[in-house]
Protein backbone atom coordinates (compact mmCIF):
# COMPACT_ATOMS: atom_id res chain seq x y z
CA UNK A 1 0.00 0.00 0.00
CA UNK A 2 1.60 3.42 -1.21
CA UNK A 3 1.52 6.12 1.66
CA UNK A 4 -1.39 8.38 2.61
CA UNK A 5 -0.35 11.63 0.77
CA UNK A 6 -3.92 13.04 0.91
CA UNK A 7 -6.95 12.38 2.85
CA UNK A 8 -10.67 13.19 1.65
CA UNK A 9 -13.58 13.67 4.73
CA UNK A 10 -16.80 14.28 4.56
CA UNK A 11 -17.34 17.38 6.84
CA UNK A 12 -20.86 18.81 7.88
CA UNK A 13 -21.32 22.14 9.61
CA UNK A 14 -23.15 22.58 12.50
CA UNK A 15 -25.48 25.61 13.73
CA UNK A 16 -22.10 27.92 13.65
CA UNK A 17 -20.91 27.92 9.76
CA UNK A 18 -17.48 27.82 11.56
CA UNK A 19 -18.02 24.71 13.76
CA UNK A 20 -17.59 21.67 11.71
CA UNK A 21 -17.13 18.02 11.91
CA UNK A 22 -16.24 14.33 9.96
CA UNK A 23 -19.51 12.55 9.89
CA UNK A 24 -19.61 8.72 10.38
CA UNK A 25 -21.86 5.97 10.26
CA UNK A 26 -22.69 2.99 12.57
CA UNK A 27 -20.76 -0.27 10.62
CA UNK A 28 -20.72 -3.34 11.29
CA UNK A 29 -17.75 -3.44 13.98
CA UNK A 30 -18.88 0.40 15.38
CA UNK A 31 -18.52 3.95 14.83
CA UNK A 32 -16.63 4.28 10.85
CA UNK A 33 -15.84 8.32 9.73
CA UNK A 34 -16.35 8.98 6.73
CA UNK A 35 -12.56 9.66 5.32
CA UNK A 36 -10.47 7.66 2.44
CA UNK A 37 -7.41 8.41 0.62
CA UNK A 38 -8.30 7.11 -2.93
CA UNK A 39 -11.44 8.31 -5.05
CA UNK A 40 -12.78 4.63 -5.22
CA UNK A 41 -13.28 5.22 -1.11
CA UNK A 42 -14.61 8.55 -1.65
CA UNK A 43 -17.07 7.30 -4.15
CA UNK A 44 -18.01 4.39 -2.46
CA UNK A 45 -18.75 6.59 0.58
CA UNK A 46 -20.77 9.27 -1.00
CA UNK A 47 -24.50 7.74 -0.90
CA UNK A 48 -23.82 7.35 2.51
CA UNK A 49 -23.01 11.06 2.96
CA UNK A 50 -26.24 11.73 0.98
CA UNK A 51 -28.42 9.82 3.26
CA UNK A 52 -26.82 11.64 6.41
CA UNK A 53 -27.31 14.95 4.75
CA UNK A 54 -30.96 14.06 3.70
CA UNK A 55 -31.64 12.91 7.40
CA UNK A 56 -30.08 15.44 9.40
CA UNK A 57 -31.14 18.48 7.63
CA UNK A 58 -27.01 19.13 7.45
CA UNK A 59 -24.86 20.33 4.54
CA UNK A 60 -22.14 18.04 3.90
CA UNK A 61 -18.83 19.00 1.85
CA UNK A 62 -16.25 16.70 0.76
CA UNK A 63 -12.99 18.44 1.83
CA UNK A 64 -9.48 17.58 0.60
CA UNK A 65 -6.47 17.63 2.76
CA UNK A 66 -2.62 17.96 1.14
CA UNK A 67 -0.29 18.52 3.53
CA UNK A 68 1.45 15.56 5.25
CA UNK A 69 3.02 16.58 8.76
CA UNK A 70 4.50 13.47 10.39
CA UNK A 71 3.99 14.39 14.55
CA UNK A 72 5.46 11.27 16.03
CA UNK A 73 4.93 7.68 16.62
CA UNK A 74 2.18 6.15 19.02
CA UNK A 75 3.02 2.74 19.94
Amino acid sequence: MPKIMEMYAFVAEDKDPEDEGIIGFMAGTGWMPLVGADMARVDSLKPIARDISRNTGKTVKLIRFTNREELGIVS
